[in-house]
């Protein structure tokens, strides 16, 4: 058994027995005209706390969770957000956070705690992750998506579903306990194309869309036109923020 929440955007907490992990968290408010709503639940004191962020994009890292440092709390981040010692002392943050923090890169392994972490280089910026901790695999695309856009031609949209193909096929050989995995409504029609690969090529038994920008009718159209129910059935039904998932 293990909890997940799903404040908003891309952000998800995954609560397992010993750990906690938060994957792209922005706060609360507005951002670039949508206003954010989710709250980050408490975060307990007796358990390890890891926090990642797959890319600098100001929809999936900010600069607020350099400022929960606790004992219990360790860092992985895209080596694309950078953090020097001057722009941290421009906004009040110590720069012996980066002590606590690791940065990562595609196409790596890494160990942190008792996080074993494999990246995947992202078709937009940063990485995607795949963590094991605890017996689970847990899976999150960040932008690692097929972006298949009206209008850039078939030379830009061929290589970008190439390189989506590639990277997806990394997972094939796991059985993922929870993914996240972007639905997002600007890519009109193909929206749908990111997923649809990962379901029918990836195991894994719990999918959560993501990168809706706060429009669930995206979500609610696909699973109107599944047919399979072994896709379906995968796939949590989000309706709004902060909402909570015991699986």
């Amino acid at each position: 058994m293990f909890k997940v929440t799903f404040l908003h955007h891309s952000c998800f907490v995954v609560e397992l027995d010993k750990s906690v992990l938060i994957f792209d968290y922005v706060k609360k408010g507005e951002f670039s005209g949508y206003v954010f709503t989710g709250n980050l639940p408490e975060l307990p004191e007796d358990k390890e706390i890891y926090v990642f962020a797959s890319h600098s994009h100001k929809d999936h890292f900010d600069l607020e969770i350099l400022r929960w440092a606790k004992p219990n709390i360790r860092y992985i981040l895209s080596k694309d957000i950078r953090l020097g010692k001057n722009y941290l002392a421009r906004n009040g943050i110590e720069g012996s956070i980066k002590e606590k923090i690791t940065f990562v890169s595609p196409s790596e392994k890494y160990k942190a705690g008792e996080a074993e972490i494999t990246t995947l280089r992202s078709t937009d910026a940063g990485v995607a992750y795949l963590v094991f901790i605890e017996g689970k695999y847990i899976y999150h695309a960040g932008d690692l998506n097929l972006w298949k856009w009206e209008g850039a031609g078939d030379l830009i949209n061929g290589k970008e579903t190439r390189a989506y193909q590639h990277e997806i096929k990394k997972l094939i050989p796991y059985n993922i306990d929870a993914a996240f995995v972007p639905l997002d409504p600007r890519l009109e029609q193909h929206a749908c194309l990111g997923i649809d690969y990962f379901l029918k090529n990836v195991n894994a038994k719990y999918v959560f869309p993501m990168h809706m920008w706060q429009d669930y009718s995206v979500l609610k159209s696909y699973l109107s036109r599944i047919s399979n129910p072994m896709f379906s059935g995968r796939i949590a039904e989000i309706t709004g923020e902060n909402e909570v998932f015991d699986l």
